[in-house]
């Protein structure tokens, strides 16, 4: 075999704060096995999860070295026996990838990697992954949230928050969301909420209260529960769900005020969606893209050398505005 081709990666060889991802310029490009697919990658999502997996508090840790990332967009560079959904020059985006995405290539299961329609330029097809995905879970196989429910997205104009309003908005609810600053309140409403609420004001709370005539919210979508779960409970109306998309601590609640709306607390983990549940998510997805109700916001991109900064940015910013994204150019 030929000399193997070398590209830049970012690797993490040991846990801790931003700084320790480190960009390398000769790591080896991987070799799609069976039923894998090697992509050139183009742009790469910023998550937040990728940020707690690298400071070493996350659940899971992965072996190290490691290079982050799994919502990659780019083209197929080949694939691996076995594939056929999928061909050389094939323009896609992944939910998950093997090797990682803060990298030039990237090798993913072949049934995590989905064609991108061209509607989509690769920075959004880089946005869709972990949020849509979430949002969905979320929504439809967590709350089941049916049609005319109202749903409040609470931190609505990050990833998966602009995700939740659009797909909430093509599910046939009445469509909530907070945002922590003007322009992302703009955002908000700009992308499919009836309604914006700035969560920083005093009050906002009263104000989502008085939306609903006082009757509260069906859903809550939560992206940060340790400063809000006790207030999303007040909120919600019988029978209400509260869906735990995200949290950065503990928080104290009251139980009583599940008893007295007979409400729930749900978790949301995408690592457990099963492969029936993916393909389901996928199929509406690929429809909305195609629709045109599918149009993800992608907010500060950052080429793949400052891959450090948009670690700090996503988790330090005062507000979220659309996606933070990684490029490779």
């Amino acid at each position: 075999m030929s000399g193997s081709r070398l590209m830049r990666a970012i690797r993490v060889s040991e846990f801790g704060g931003p700084s320790v991802l480190r960009l390398c310029q000769d790591v080896t490009v991987p070799q799609p096995g069976h039923r894998q697919v090697l992509i050139r990658v183009h742009a790469c999502g910023v998550n937040p999860v990728e940020t707690y997996i690298r400071a070493g508090t996350y659940a899971r840790k992965p072996t190290l070295p490691y290079t982050p990332g799994s919502d990659v967009a780019g083209v197929v560079e080949s694939v691996g026996e076995g594939v056929t959904a999928v061909k050389a020059g094939d323009r896609v985006f992944t939910t998950a990838t093997v090797d990682g995405g803060y990298a030039e290539f990237t090798v993913a299961a072949d049934d995590s990697v989905h064609k991108l329609p061209d509607a989509l330029d690769f920075t959004q097809g880089a946005a869709v992954g972990i949020p849509y995905f979430t949002a969905y879970r979320a929504l439809v196989h967590k709350a089941h949230a049916k049609p005319g429910e109202t749903v409040l997205i609470h931190g609505a104009s990050g990833g998966v928050g602009v995700a939740a309003c659009q797909l909430s908005r093509a599910l046939g609810l009445k469509v909530l969301g907070t945002a922590g600053t003007p322009e992302g309140m703009k955002l908000v409403l700009n992308n499919q909420a009836h309604l914006a609420f700035n969560h920083r004001e005093e009050g906002y709370t009263d104000k989502i209260m008085e939306a609903t005539e006082g009757r509260g919210v069906d859903v809550i979508v939560e992206m940060l529960s340790n400063v809000n779960l006790s207030k999303d409970l007040q909120m919600l109306a019988y029978g209400g769900r509260v869906v735990i998309v995200g949290s950065r601590g503990p928080i104290e609640i009251n139980p009583r005020d599940t008893m007295v709306k007979e409400s729930s607390i749900i978790g949301v983990a995408l690592f457990f969606a099963t492969e029936e549940e993916k393909k389901e998510c996928a199929a509406l997805l690929y429809t909305g893209m195609e629709s045109g109700w599918l149009r993800p916001v992608v907010g500060s991109q950052y080429p793949l050398e400052k891959a450090v900064q948009a670690h700090h940015d996503i988790i330090e910013s005062p507000g979220a505005a659309g996606k933070i994204v990684l490029t490779m150019g």
